[in-house]
Formats: C-alpha cells, structure tokens, sequence
C-alpha cells in the first residue's frame, strides 16, 4: 500500500513521467514510482561470445541460459540480507492517493506511459463475516446462555429432558424412620409403602395390587418432605423433583419432560417418584383456562394425567406428592387410580411435640434442668420445622452465653424469640409510653388470670421485639384442645379487650397500642356468627362459602347474603365486642390495686414469670381450661392519628 500522498502531488509525479504502474479502484488509487530495474540489479547479461569475458566461456556444447543471477553464486548467509534490502527499496516505491473526480485522468497516463489498470472491489469475505457470521454467532450464544439457566445447564437440545434428581438406594437411606415422629399415622402408612415394594408378594398373593400414588397433605413444616424421602428405606431409586421444573415459557417442555421422567423411571422399576409443591403444576383446570389461547400448565397436567393412568400396577412405580393447597388440585388428580391414597401430615398433639423435641435435641449437650414435656406445653401448634428452628435457636443463645450445656432457659428465650421477635433492650422509649405499655400487659394478664376459659398466663414483658411490639403476653394451655364454647370465646375476646381496658381505666384516653387486639377480637367475633352458628339472631347458619382445609391461613370467602343480613351481623358483632370491653373495665377497676402492683413490677424488672405473677395476684381461682392461645401484642404508639401496624400472632 505505501504512504498516502495527496492528489496534487501525485499529478506532479505523473506529469514528470516518475510513475511506472497504477491500480485503479473506486475508493483509493495505488501506484509505484519508476526506479532502477530490480531485474537489472539482480542478474548480470552474460554472453557465450562475448569478446571481453571469453574466459567463462566453455567449450561443451551444452545450451548456456541468457542471464544467471547476480547472486547465484552468494552465499546464502548474504542472501537473507540482500533480499529484505531489495524488499525495502521496493516498498519505498510504493504510495497510494484518494481519487477525485479527475476525467483527464485515464488520458494523461496513456500519455506519460503509465502501465494502468482497474480492480473491482471485493468486499464479499468482510460483509460475509461482519453482516452474518458475527450477529448470528453472538444470538447463538445468547440463545445458548438463556436455555443453559432456564434448563438446568442442559443444552438446547436437552431442554425437554426431566430434571429429577435421582438418589439412589444408599443415599436415600441417609434419612430413616427413625428421624420422624409426630405423625405416627402417617408414617405407617410410609411404611406400607415401603413393605410392598421390598416384598410385593406379601400383598399380591391376596390380589392387592401396588398403590399408584400417595398425596401428603398437610401445612407447611410438618414434615412432608422428610416423609417422602424415608420412602427410599425400599431400596429402590428416589426421584426427587418440584412441580415447577415442569413449567416453562416454551410450548410442550412441560410434557415432554413428564414423558421423559416416566419413561426413565419405568426403565428403573421399582422405583419412587417423589413431586413436591404438586399444585404447582397440578391445579384445577378450571382455574387456569386462557380464553382464545393455550395453556402451557394445562398441557403438562393432562400429559401427567395421561402417564398415570397409563402405567401397569405391576411395573413398580410409585408416585409420592406433596402439596399444602389441596383445595386448589383438579379433581381428575385426586380420583382413585392416581393418587389412591391421600395422607394428612397435620401439626402434632403433645406427645408428638416431645417426640420432635426429643430427636432434634439427641445430639445437643442438654442439662439436667431441661424438661421436654413442659418445652412440648409451652409450643402449641408448632410444626416439626419451628421445634427444630427453637432447638437450633437454644444452641445458639447457649454459645453466645459461653454455656457448655443449654439449660432450661435458653429454650424459653428460643421460643419467645420464635414468636415474639428479638428483644430490642436498647430501643428508646420515653417514661409516659413505656407506663402505658405496663398497665397494658398487665391488663391483659390481669384479664386472663380471673377469666373463666382462658390459659394460664406464663410470662409478662414490656421488653421490645421484633417489628414495633413493644410488650407481650405470653399464655400456653394446660392440654392440647380441638373444640371452644361460645364461653370460651367470649374468654378470648374479653383476654384480648385487656389492654385496652386497662389504659381506659388507668389514663382515660386510650391509645393506638392495641390495634392487633382489636383486630384479632374483631375476626373471632365475626367467626362465631358466620361461621360456627353461634349468634343470637341467625343461630345455626355458616355464611362460609366452602369449607375445604386451607393450610395457609386464608379464610373462605362469605357466602352472598343481604343486605338486612349483613346489619344483623355488625350489630351484634358490635354488641359482644362491647359487652365484654364493659366487662374487662370493671374487672380492672375492681382489682385497680393489683393492676398497680404488676405494671410497677413491669416498670421495675421489666419481665414476670409465671411463680412472680401467681405471687403478686394470689391464687388463681378454678376455671375451665380454654383453648391453646399465644397472645403477642403489638403495641406501637404514635403521635399520629394512623392505626399502629400488626403482627403475626400464634396461635394453637
């Protein structure tokens, strides 16, 4: 190429006839300045007669070449040298000039004898690369990355492949029977299962035949998983996958992966296919139609429907769901002959709490002071996940206070960390706001120590915790219950209306402290008239719209009523609101010296136990046991006239 030169000089150089040979192209002209003949450097004319040099002549007959090179006889050291020196004289040569628009141009280097000529442009190597190898090669790999993370780390060809993963039988064998308790129903039946895979002719020879599949059904927490996973005591491969690997963004990935895990777990029967968050991908149809379109989640569910029943009883493969939203799978997954059996893995009673207790803390240094029947009392409604978070929760606190064994009372704060958050002693509270909180816990705990039907009060705080409660009232029942009175109810009401009372009792104005109570009294009080039947004016009617069993806490939606229906509800959910507010006051104004005794005990200690409170309020009279209630009461004082916000209350 050479050095670029401007256009006027190269008109120069070609006007003083100094330019050998030109390339023309459309964009750039190319040439080569006239110089010594390389040719004529490089060879020397030698000729057989020559009269000055007839000493190289020989006198054999053989044809002698016109010319031989100047350097055909240096040595080949020189050689290299001699070459690059005649490359470099020929480069400087060389030069090139940006074209303009010149007609004369063609004629004056026919003029000056100027050997020219034209080259097209060629550009297809550089537009084939830049316009279509580069865009296409860096979608491929975009295209490569997105299926990687969407499918697992599976290529693009993999994407309809099944992603359980399968445990094989001495890695499933890493949880046994021996590691749940609690649910004794349930894990006999597990352990059917498991007895008919490891000896079918137990069961065949009678004309059973292997049940298809098992649906644990059950909150969260309680141990559905763990359960599944004991399955694999059979002996035979686990597949273990969640119902959302089955659902993706693209048209028929769902189902092929369902083919794809049936065909590789009928290619290792017996064996066990365990679904976690099955209503992930087998919820109602119904409930997941798309007007005018296709449902990606539908498609999988009926391909899952078609592999289960189209499987034989003998080929030994068992499906095991799990799922906490039962109410919301199709009804074509629940007929028998696809999930024959459904197991309820509920919250464990008593027993089964010491039982959990007893297998998360068989590895943990214990004292002698810890009574595991008394932790059990003091959890109502816990699942097995929250036991074992309290026992994880003790060891910790244990470590922190340098301890070589957990003693009794790094359990207590474990559990009232569990439920009420974590203590904040160096939250700022001013005098004013912290003496309303103590009359308020007292108020509650006063209620709750002379009313019939309620628990008995095992702890008063005016320490904060967690999101903005600045105290708690902490009361466990005696035994598990399952059934409450209207009596006991109204209990729970007048328990939670305490706080309330108490600071109208005390201060007169009352503050924003018991929102959550308000709350919670305002539900229990609706529930008695809608949903159990037990009001005054409707008695016997339940304006729940179904009754399925939701164990996430979400409440049926009412049922249609009228408008003179719903009036009676508000006036008499109002009426047994007020009624036992007016009760609670003059409970509290009758016993005002013991409510100043506890909230200056609270002022001073900041935490009663249970002995103290029995000692500041004397014996408790007989009263019937209540229903298992933990109350945690947030008390969040404002300067502005907006509720304070809740919390999550546990009850039993």
């Amino acid at each position: 190429a050479g050095k670029e030169i401007s256009y006027n000089k190269f008109r120069n150089l070609l006007a003083a006839d100094s330019i050998q040979t030109v390339i023309i192209q459309q964009d750039k002209i190319y040439g080569q300045l006239i110089g010594a003949d390389t040719t004529a450097q490089k060879t020397v004319a030698v000729m057989g007669t020559a009269k000055n040099d007839s000493s190289k002549v020989t006198s054999s007959n053989t044809a002698k070449p016109a010319f031989i090179p100047k350097h055909f006889y240096t040595p080949w050291r020189l050689k290299i040298s001699q070459t690059e020196k005649e490359y470099q004289a020929w480069v400087k040569r060389e030069f090139n000039v940006v074209p303009l628009d010149d007609p004369n141009l063609i004629a004056d280097l026919q003029k000056h004898g100027v050997d020219y000529r034209g080259k097209l442009d060629s550009h297809w190597f550089s537009n084939l690369f830049f316009n279509w190898v580069i865009p296409f090669g860096l979608l491929f790999l975009v295209w490569g990355f997105l299926f990687r993370r969407m499918g697992g780390g599976r290529g693009v060809l993999n994407i309809g492949k099944s992603k359980a993963k399968i445990f094989e039988a001495d890695q499933s064998q890493r949880v046994t029977f021996e590691d749940v308790a609690g649910i004794e129903e349930a894990v006999e039946e597990v352990k059917e299962l498991v007895r008919f895979l490891k000896a079918p002719d137990q069961f065949t020879r009678l004309g059973a035949k292997l049940p298809k599949g098992l649906l644990l059904v059950g909150p969260p927490g309680t141990g559905k998983t763990l359960l599944a996973r004991v399955a694999g005591e059979a002996d035979v491969p686990f597949y273990s996958l969640s119902g959302s690997d089955f659902v993706e963004m693209f048209v028929g990935v769902g189902a092929a992966r369902v083919r794809d895990l049936f065909a590789e777990a009928k290619a290792h029967a017996p064996c066990i296919i365990f679904i976690d968050e099955l209503d992930a991908v087998g919820k109602s149809r119904s409930q997941t139609v798309v007007m005018g379109g296709y449902d990606e989640r539908e498609n999988t569910l009926n391909q899952l429907l078609t592999e289960m029943d189209g499987f034989d009883a003998g080929v030994g493969v068992v499906i095991i769901g799990a799922t906490n939203r039962p109410e919301v799978l199709d009804v074509a997954l629940l007929r028998p002959g696809r999930f024959d059996r459904q197991i309820l893995v509920d919250r464990p009673d008593l027993n089964g709490r010491i039982q959990i207790f007893e297998v998360h803390t068989r590895t943990l240094p214990l004292s002698e002071d810890v009574d595991m029947k008394r932790l059990a009392s003091m959890t109502p409604g816990f699942a097995g996940a929250e036991i074992a978070n309290v026992c994880n929760e003790a060891a910790l606190l244990a470590s922190r206070k340098g301890r070589t064994e957990i003693v009794m009372e790094d359990f207590q704060d474990a559990i009232e960390r569990v439920i009420a958050g974590l203590e904040k002693k160096n939250k700022l509270i001013n005098p004013h706001e912290r003496e309303v909180v103590a009359f308020h816990e007292s108020g509650h705990a006063i209620v709750g120590y002379f009313t019939p039907g309620a628990d008995p009060v095992q702890k008063v705080s005016i320490i904060p915790r967690g999101i903005g409660a600045l105290g708690y009232t902490l009361q466990t029942p005696l035994e598990d219950r399952y059934l409450m009175s209207r009596n006991e109810l109204l209990g729970k009401i007048k328990g939670l209306l305490g706080g309330r009372a108490a600071e109208a009792v005390v201060f007169v104005l009352i503050s924003t402290g018991a929102s959550n109570d308000l709350e919670r009294v305002t539900q229990i009080a609706r529930d008695m008239i809608t949903v159990y039947g037990m009001s005054k004016y409707i008695p016997n009617i339940s304006l729940a719209e179904h009754t399925n069993t939701n164990f996430l806490g979400l409440r049926p939606p009412a049922a249609p009523h009228s408008e003179k229906l719903e009036r009676l509800i508000d006036d008499e959910v109002l009426e047994i609101i007020q009624t036992c507010y007016e009760a609670d006051k003059k409970l509290l104004a009758g016993k005002r010296e013991l409510l100043d005794a506890m909230a200056q005990r609270l002022l001073e200690k900041e935490k009663i136990e249970q002995a103290e409170i029995k000692q500041i309020l004397g014996p408790r009279p007989i009263i019937k046991t209540g229903q298992t209630t933990v109350n945690h009461k947030r008390l969040k004082h404002k300067k502005s006239s907006k509720e304070a916000d809740t919390c999550k209350t546990t009850t039993g």
